[in-house]
């Protein structure tokens, strides 16, 4: 089983010399966040169309007049902004959406700064910053919040401080329209300087307008913080469901719950029992020559398919494919207490999908493949090896014995070969009486190639 991980967190993949694995874990989770970034500038531009309703409805309920036409009208264009920036939208700097974003607050500021054209009063400009409209702003950052962009977060803040002063600027440098309003306000005030500049519609209020900018920037930088955050999270959620789909081709479901759940289990060392298997298509060889590349691994797939169904579904490992056949495990990277007979009943649905899918292969005129088990119980070592590209290894003697035992059914001409000492340790899981051991014939012990003393083994005949 190839190239598994250490331990299921991200940080590693931003190491300084990260490795061909840790990059295209990068890369799938920036993928994540993309597919994200999209949903997001999505789901801001609706948010903004039912905020633009919201806010026209209200609009017209407040000052029921004429007049709050433009306002509305303006309403319309923040709608064309949106869309576009949908339209243009990525992860990473995009000047187009950060072009259409500055126009989003430009537009915004002049809105609020400048006078109705079609008003019919003529206050001082700087009235127009007594209408308390710069909470209008936040509507607007609200939504940078929803496009997984923290940066666009911190662009929203900066460009709003900068543009609201600007208007600050411009309105100070506006002629008084109503002089005499201001005169009699002035006189209706008295020596109040402070109540004459809270009440007067050419005063602008230094410190109420620096106040805004400085809340609105807390209030930006702390929901920065707060995307820069979830993006965090969605990369390492998604590196770490790649993981996990990645250790489901090797793993049974429950293990990969286990796995998940622990810190480098698979980087300890050690020695355990298991319960080896190997299976092997009998005569592939000459089946290939006779076949086009297409046919083979279609072939092969479906093969593999059927094995590896058996091997998940019986609690094993599926250690590695061996060009026609694999390798499965049971026993890792967890000993369990049916290691040896759920090994023994996995080969045996495996022969019994082998039949079936023969059945099917007869039914479209193909001819039959024959299929091989061979199967051991007895101490292996566990761990990883390799250095940038790991690969948990089963090592031992034990992987070789099944491995010939499963070449020994081409002479013994049988199905499954498996030693006693599987079959003896599955019968103290199960016990003697077990319908898995009805179909197992004892056979004399045979010698083995690597072992010194002959291996007692039992036999299932094919077709049976």
């Amino acid at each position: 089983m190839t190239m598994l991980v250490e331990r299921f967190n991200l940080p590693a993949a931003f190491a300084p010399a990260p490795s061909k694995r840790d990059a295209e874990t990068v890369q799938f989770a920036q993928a994540a966040l993309t597919s994200a970034k999209r949903e997001g500038l999505q789901l801001a531009v609706r948010a903004r169309y039912v905020a633009l309703v919201v806010i026209a409805c209200l609009l017209l309920v407040i000052n029921p007049a004429w007049e709050q036409l433009y306002y509305v009208a303006l309403l319309g264009l923040f709608a064309l902004i949106g869309w576009a920036q949908v339209r243009v939208g990525r992860v990473g700097v995009s000047r187009a959406e950060l072009a259409l974003l500055f126009c989003d607050l430009a537009l915004l500021t002049c809105l609020i700064v400048v006078p109705n054209p079609f008003g019919t009063s003529h206050w001082p400009v700087a009235m127009q910053y007594h209408f308390g409209n710069f909470i209008y702003f936040f509507v607007l950052l609200a939504g940078a919040t929803l496009a997984y962009t923290w940066r666009t977060v911190i662009a929203v803040g900066v460009w709003t401080a900068a543009l609201w002063m600007i208007g600050i600027a411009w309105v100070w440098w506006q002629p008084d329209r109503d002089p005499a309003l201001t005169a009699r306000i002035a006189a209706a005030a008295g020596s109040d300087h402070r109540l004459f500049a809270m009440i007067s519609p050419s005063a602008i209020v230094f410190h109420v307008r620096i106040q805004e900018i400085v809340v609105f920037m807390i209030v930006a930088m702390t929901l920065a913080l707060a995307v820069r955050r979830s993006n965090d999270l969605l990369v390492r959620h998604a590196a770490v469901e790649r993981e996990r789909g990645n250790l489901a081709r090797y793993f049974s479901p429950n293990v990969v719950a286990e796995l998940s759940k622990q810190d480098e289990p698979l980087k300890q060392v050690r020695t355990q029992h298991v319960a080896v298997l190997f299976v092997d298509i009998v005569g592939f060889t000459a089946f290939v020559d006779a076949r086009s590349p297409q046919e083979v691994v279609r072939t092969l797939r479906e093969f593999h398919g059927l094995m590896e169904q058996e091997v998940f579904r019986h609690s094993g490992t599926l250690d590695k494919y061996l060009g026609d056949g694999l390798m499965a495990t049971f026993g890792t990277p967890f000993a369990g207490a049916h290691d040896a007979s759920n090994a023994l009943r996995c080969a045996q649905a495996m022969i019994a999908a082998a039949d079936g899918w023969n059945d099917r292969r007869a039914a479209s005129g193909e001819p039959p493949l024959h299929v091989s088990f061979g199967l051991h119980y007895g101490p292996v070592v566990l761990g990883d090896i390799g250095q940038t590209c790991l690969e948990f290894a089963v090592i031992g003697a034990t992987v070789n014995v099944a491995s010939r035992l499963e070449a020994l059914t081409r002479a013994l001409d049988c199905a499954l070969v498996a030693s006693d000492d599987l079959v003896s340790q599955a019968k103290a899981e199960l016990g003697d009486a077990a319908a898995t051991f009805q179909s197992l014939q004892a056979r004399e012990p045979r010698a083995v190639r690597g072992i010194q003393q002959p291996i007692s083994i039992w036999t299932q005949p094919r077709g049976v």
